[in-house]
């Protein structure tokens, strides 16, 4: 019997963990699913035949290596600082590993042991990074093949609120670990734009004036995401004069960010004894006489009913600001997410000029199956399931970028509602 051990049941684990139940019921395969907290984790399977849950701290080796050894297919959906632990292992006990994360210098370092061992390890497989790269490489390359000249490529992305379920001045909730948006941008960005090199520190990097329609989506702001320039090279685009990655919000939400990141409420430099601030005291501090009409509703909504210490010591600005946003943009039992991903591509074709516009919006169902879940967690599952049947006959370290891996995933993803409509201008 095959195993597939997934680490992590948290916000993105759920619909990837029905989909690798059903297919194990096919294939008689099983699913172990490890996570610190053992409730969360037995909630996810169902009770499902097919499904184990195991609680388990990564850091302990031994419980991590017990379970890594028994297993075919090892999906990591931790926090991207403790994959490096179990990849290490993976190489050792000679396991495939699955990634939605960013691939880092560990994880490159490891590279010739990946191949060595002729393992798959398959890094950034979820939405963004993932979804992102399959579409565009498989855009390009249909392009690159009827003989066009690719000038211009755009990618925005954005895990926002579906507007039947907005009702907030910020136009936005939480559907994904919650640290990771407080951390947003805390890098800056560089990509290429018009010729040229730019690069954006992190406070100047959210700008409510940059704008751009989404298809039959609206208008929404963006800002620059992270380091675009790498993936000009693996998409084989350096000579291009315009190559950015963004990231997708309201326009509030961008011009409120930017006055919480002046204002030092991201700071992980600044400490606060919670047991005698609390986080409406906390939001006083820097906005109390706030006169911006639209930041001051902006900030008033932060602002939590019966609000109380939080009583977990010393705290850093941005940790009181997290707390803040999980109780203040919580998704609702009934809320909708909504995924927002549009390629805008500007080409020469037979010397005229052209503008692909290639959209995908995805709405959650409810707080649980939201479409962060579906679109972070189907690639992931519909690779591991590829990987085991053998259908997905590649090796080293690899992002999805090349027809053999984009290809059959996509087509899968097409069948479960997760589809790019395109237009030609």
């Amino acid at each position: 019997m095959k195993k597939i051990l997934i680490f992590g049941a948290g916000k993105s684990a759920t619909v990837l963990i029905e989909y690798l139940l059903e297919q194990a019921s096919i294939h008689q395969w099983q699913v172990i699913v490890a996570d610190q907290d053992i409730d969360t984790a037995t909630q996810k399977i169902h009770n499902h035949a097919c499904g184990k849950a195991v609680a388990l701290n990564v850091q302990q080796a031994a419980e991590r290596i017990t379970y890594i050894q028994q297993s075919d297919v090892v999906i990591s959906l931790l926090p991207p600082t403790l994959h490096y632990l179990i990849a290490k292992d993976c190489i050792e006990y000679s396991k495939h590993l699955l990634t939605a994360s960013y691939v880092d210098e560990n994880i490159k370092g490891l590279q010739k042991d990946i191949a060595h061992k002729g393992l798959l390890f398959l890094c950034e497989m979820g939405l963004d990074p993932g979804i992102d790269h399959m579409s565009a490489m498989q855009a390009i390359h249909q392009l690159q093949a009827k003989g066009a000249t690719i000038h211009s490529f755009i990618s925005h992305c954005g895990g926002l609120i579906a507007p039947e379920s907005d009702d907030n001045p910020w136009h936005y909730k939480v559907s994904w670990n919650p640290r990771n948006v407080v951390m947003a941008g805390k890098a800056g960005a560089v990509y290429k734009e018009n010729g040229e090199i730019k690069s954006v520190d992190y406070t100047q990097l959210f700008n409510a004036k940059r704008t751009v329609e989404i298809c039959d989506a609206g208008v929404w702001g963006w800002y620059p995401n992270r380091d675009s320039i790498p993936y000009a090279k693996l998409y084989a685009l350096e000579n291009l004069s315009t190559f950015i990655r963004t990231t997708l919000r309201h326009t509030n939400f961008v011009y409120g960010w930017k006055a919480l990141v002046e204002a030092g409420c991201t700071a992980e430099n600044k400490i606060y004894d919670t047991s005698i601030i609390s986080c409406n005291a906390f939001l006083d501090l820097y906005f109390k006489n706030q006169n911006d009409i639209l930041l001051k509703e902006l900030i008033s909504s932060l602002y939590i009913k019966n609000d109380k210490f939080l009583n977990k010591g010393m705290c850093a600005a941005i940790d009181i600001l997290q707390a803040i946003i999980e109780k203040q943009w919580a998704l609702q039992p009934n809320d909708k997410d909504m995924i927002l991903m549009m390629h805008d591509i500007q080409y020469t074709l037979n010397d005229k000029q052209h503008q692909l516009k290639s959209c995908l919006m995805v709405k959650g169902e409810d707080h649980i199956h939201t479409a962060m879940a579906k679109t972070v967690g189907l690639p992931l599952a519909i690779a591991t399931t590829l990987l085991l049947e053998g259908k997905l006959n590649i090796n080293g370290l690899h992002i999805p970028i090349t027809p053999d891996i984009y290809n059959p995933v996509l087509a899968i993803l097409k069948g479960n509602d997760i589809l790019f409509k395109e237009y030609t201008h």
